[in-house]
């Protein structure tokens, strides 16, 4: 047998030089435990178990493609059998600074007491019988016969039963690893023999970090955020990375970057994907279909765009959550700014909602003879409920229209009696005119039973006589996008009735308050004035709100019971200050607004 770990025959170079290549999956496989990344509580099972001498007879290894498996079971078979040619090494060891003696054969699954079986072409108990009449036999060079089956969970009935006294009581000099990822096919009576390990999904960052290595190491230049593309494509598999990896290298031919990466993945361009989440948001159909039309023109698929969609919800509502998620690498700079944006204007209604939606959505487009207009159909659905009330809200309406059905307006939205104008809830109900033709294209819906309306009749106008009012009746529209502006990126200098002066925050939108007014006058039945004063003005609500958050945390942290507790506790901090107090119909004005905070800006010392 030649020696595996003799030094390679320099007349060999020119043979290296025309060697095939090696795909990069192959080529940087791990050959130590010092290489598996991802897996630190394996490695610190298995290096318990070799110091403690506390080796069992069989192992499974169980998780996702391409996380690893037959690899470690490889890497555990030459760690069972390390051995130097001076002999310094006198049993297993996970430590493997240089080849051994059989380590390049066992790696290069050429060892002839390493066998190396794949279910999934071998499952008859035929192949189960050879295996248990050989593992009588010594070992023919190395310390242990190890006996390596990949995708154990095909082995057929009889197989398993077969391996069953073997695998209870096998020989001292032979050793079992099986590799599967379907471990419920496994027969119980399998596992109660094996000591498992599930091998985890490898988390995004860490798969950065491996690729960067890797490329640095071909002499690749690669975008970072191509990098976050490539991990997040491979949900946790190596593998896949590596695979992902080589064929952007190949389809950049130089620089690999990250819309090249994303034209190789037929995926959508991230900043267009939060663009159209910002329309939807919004309730802006209109621009929501022009920007999916635009990623529809340029190849985008219709389920690749929604499937992209809810990603993204999915992550502004897990930075929303726990805000140290906006924090990953693994996502691109626009992505984190623009969800910590949204995360904090958006309420977690809304988000579920259009998960659910979208969820639902793709399944049908997917199913759908002409994908793309199904698409839009899905799009038109969730801009529309972004305004639509809560079932809780409809029974509300219902209650303060003495049990009539809610006014209608001509976009089909539900509209509740305003408090501060009564006299609307008298007021007889007025049909929007809509042609035939408008049932189809988003026109209000046709009602039965309603009573004439007299010619002369006005609509009320609806009075608003503060600033509170105004930000409550942007809650009370729904209209997400307005009241997070009048809360946060305006500081009132001067408000009367149906004039409006502000003075606006350094980053600021200076296209909103032409929308403002638009909505402002839609709203109360009257135009507005809107003014920018270059005066200072109040502080914004967001930031009177925060102060007074502040401010009862500090009063809370000088209470001597409270510095009792945090003694106790070292590293303790007050993070909330909450009053408890009866519920009352004011402590619940919240459920009538698409945000989590009260219509004034102010969290009304209910939740600080």
């Amino acid at each position: 047998m030649t020696d595996a770990g003799a030094p390679p025959n320099p007349d060999s170079a020119g043979q290296a030089a025309n060697a095939p290549y090696r795909v990069l999956a192959r080529k940087y496989r791990p050959s130590s435990f010092d290489d598996l990344i991802g897996q630190e509580a394996v490695v610190r099972t298995v290096s318990n178990a070799f110091e403690t001498g506390r080796i069992p007879q069989a192992w499974i290894l169980t998780g996702v493609r391409g996380v690893g498996k037959t690899t470690t079971a490889r890497i555990l078979a030459r760690a069972l059998n390390y051995e130097m040619s001076d002999g310094s090494v006198k049993g297993p060891t996970i430590h493997m600074p240089t080849l051994g003696v059989h380590c390049q054969a066992i790696m290069e699954s050429r060892h002839m007491d390493v066998l190396e079986m794949d279910a999934a072409s071998h499952t008859g108990v035929d192949d189960v019988r050879q295996i248990n009449d050989s593992v009588r036999y010594a070992p023919a060079s190395a310390r242990y016969k190890v006996y390596i089956i990949d995708e154990v969970h095909m082995l057929s009935t009889a197989a398993f039963n077969a391996f069953l006294k073997t695998l209870e009581e096998p020989p001292e000099h032979a050793k079992f690893v099986f590799a599967t990822t379907e471990i419920r096919k496994v027969p119980v009576t399998v596992l109660s023999r094996c000591q498992r390990f599930d091998l985890r999904r490898v988390d995004a960052d860490v798969l950065m970090k491996h690729l960067a290595n890797i490329a640095a190491k071909e002499s690749v230049e690669i975008e970072p955020e191509a990098l976050g593309i490539i991990a997040r494509a491979a949900e946790g598999s190596v593998r896949d990375s590596l695979s992902l990896l080589d064929q952007a290298i190949a389809h950049a031919a130089g620089q690999v970057k990250a819309d090249a990466v994303r034209q190789m993945l037929g995926l959508a361009d991230r900043t267009r994907v939060i663009d159209l989440f910002d329309s939807l948001a919004r309730g802006d159909i209109a621009s929501a279909f022009n920007e999916f039309r635009d990623q529809y023109d340029v190849g985008a698929d219709p389920v690749v765009v929604l499937s992209d969609l809810a990603e993204f919800v999915n992550f502004v509502t897990r930075v929303k959550i726990v805000p140290a998620t906006a924090d990953n690498v693994a996502y691109g700079e626009t992505e984190r700014v623009r969800a910590k944006e949204f995360a904090s204007k958006i309420s977690m209604r809304v988000l579920s909602r259009m998960w659910q939606m979208l969820l639902k959505g793709i399944t049908e487009v997917q199913a759908a003879t002409r994908p793309a207009a199904a698409a839009e159909m899905v799009l038109v659905r969730i801009a529309y409920v972004a305004d639509l009330p809560t079932p809780d809200e409809a029974i509300k309406m219902l209650e303060q229209n003495g049990g009539s059905s809610p006014v209608v307006s001509s976009g089909g939205v539900a509209r509740s009696s305003a408090p501060a104008a009564p006299v609307a809830s008298a007021a007889p109900v007025r049909m929007p005119t809509s042609s035939p033709s408008s049932f189809g294209g988003g026109g209000a819906r046709p009602q039965m039973a309603a009573p004439a309306p007299d010619p002369q009749a006005a609509a009320p106008v609806l009075r608003v006589t503060s600033f509170a009012q105004l930000v409550a009746l942007a809650g009370q529209k729904r209209d997400i996008m307005a009241k997070s502006a009048l809360e946060g990126d305006m500081r009132l200098v001067r408000f009367e009735e149906g004039r409006l002066e502000v003075a606006l925050e350094p980053n600021a939108s200076k296209t909103m308050i032409s929308e403002l007014a638009k909505k402002f006058e839609l709203w109360t039945g009257r135009r507005w004035t809107m003014i920018v004063s270059n005066e200072a003005g109040q502080p914004t609500l967001r930031s009177v709100n925060q102060a007074a958050k502040q401010e009862h945390a500090r009063t809370a942290e000088a209470d001597p019971r409270v510095q009792e507790v945090l003694s106790r506790f070292p590293g303790a901090k007050v993070v909330e200050v909450r009053r408890l107090a009866p519920e009352t119909p004011e402590a619940n004005i919240n459920a009538d607004y698409g945000s989590d905070d009260p219509p004034d800006g102010s969290d009304g010392d209910d939740d600080l």
